[in-house]
């Protein structure tokens, strides 16, 4: 498959910059393969859409406060980061962006105040004097693969610091990624647990402790799987044939009990219905067994599920993997037809916008 198969128009003013007003109040396409039927509803419908005995397997990652704001303490030049991940040493992976070079051993200082431009050039000095103490300070190691490895003082838990000094990580295509207080809860899963994503599984976004209640009157299941997502997720596929795109790893985790769960719902003849792309991707790499690891699965047409019977997942971007799994759950024309309707009807996109049920 070519990879522009699944490019398509997008209206800027389609792509969501707030979630909406309430979690379970976006639309919500839904897809029937069987028939080639598309129906309009809203996620709040989405009990009364699925059958008692069905299994919904959602991912409880948790999204850390992964990106940074500070200075170069030589220079006082701006610097952003994103946190990755802690590679074995204790140190810290990052994305770094900043005017100039960064150089080893270089610091940057985090979560200080710093005076105003204005108040800053009438001191004179070279540098702009910090107003408030208590910095997190990241002192550069070196650079690997493109990316930073970093030193951090204090030490501490990374999570524990990061929650004091970063920010929510929200996608570029949202406010140019500038987050405002209540993106805290917004983009983070009702039922999130594992700390580790740097983004969020955007299709768990739109539930609510309402809409749980509802999927355990009509016997409605759920468990759990673990992927923390990482930075890979939004990263274009730039090669022609789709084949030759590197995936990127991902660490998941599907618990006995999940698996436990899923065997006595194939058993049962019901349906495991995967709440996002992530947890199709634990599912299938793990084929619905106990499993704790990285996976690289690159789920594209054709591709025989193993385990997945339903789908419910956001928009995805154009030439992205995560476009292109759902191509292979629903067959690309199928596709390209539903996402050409969602543009007509005006669906909102991406991470805070509207979602699909493919069944």
């Amino acid at each position: 498959m070519r990879a522009d198969f699944l490019d398509y128009p997008l209206p800027e003013h389609l792509i969501a910059q707030e979630p909406a007003a309430r979690r379970d109040a976006s639309r919500l396409l839904v897809v029937r393969r069987a028939e080639q039927a598309l129906e309009h509803r809203t996620f709040r419908d989405l009990p009364e859409l699925l059958a008692p005995g069905d299994l919904l397997v959602l991912n409880d990652t948790r999204v850390v406060p992964a990106r940074l704001r500070g200075r170069r303490e030589r220079t006082g030049g701006k610097w952003e980061g994103l946190f990755l991940r802690v590679v074995p040493d204790g140190a810290w992976e990052l994305l770094c962006q900043t005017r100039g070079r960064l150089h080893e051993g270089e610091t940057i200082l985090v979560g200080q105040t710093f005076l105003s431009a204005p108040a800053f050039r009438q001191t004179g000095m070279s540098a702009p004097p910090l107003v408030e103490p208590s910095p997190l300070r990241l002192t550069l190691l070196r650079q690997q693969d493109g990316h930073w490895l970093a030193r951090p003082e204090p030490t501490g838990p990374a999570f524990e610091l990061l929650e004091r000094y970063g920010h929510v990580p929200l996608p570029p295509y949202i406010r140019k990624g500038r987050a405002r207080d209540d993106d805290r809860d917004r983009y983070q899963t009702v039922y999130a647990r594992q700390a580790g994503a740097v983004a969020a599984p955007t299709a768990g976004l739109h539930f609510t402790p309402e809409v749980f209640a509802r999927l355990d009157e009509r016997g409605i299941k759920r468990a759990f799987v673990t992927l923390h997502v990482g930075i890979g997720t939004f990263q274009p596929i730039k090669t022609d044939d789709v084949a030759q795109h590197q995936m990127h790893r991902e660490w998941g985790e599907l618990p006995e009990a999940t698996a436990d769960a899923i065997a006595d719902c194939k058993a049962r003849g019901h349906r495991v219905v995967a709440v996002g792309t992530t947890a199709v991707r634990v599912l299938e790499t793990a084929a619905g067994r106990p499993w704790c690891g990285e996976t690289e699965l690159f789920i594209y047409p054709p591709y025989a599920f193993r385990c997945v019977d339903a789908l419910v997942t956001n928009f995805h971007l154009p030439r992205s993997t995560l476009l292109l799994l759902v191509a292979a759950f629903a067959g690309g024309e199928l596709t390209r037809r539903a996402y050409r309707v969602a543009v007509e009807q005006c669906y909102r996109f991406f991470s805070y916008g509207d979602a699909m049920l493919l069944l």
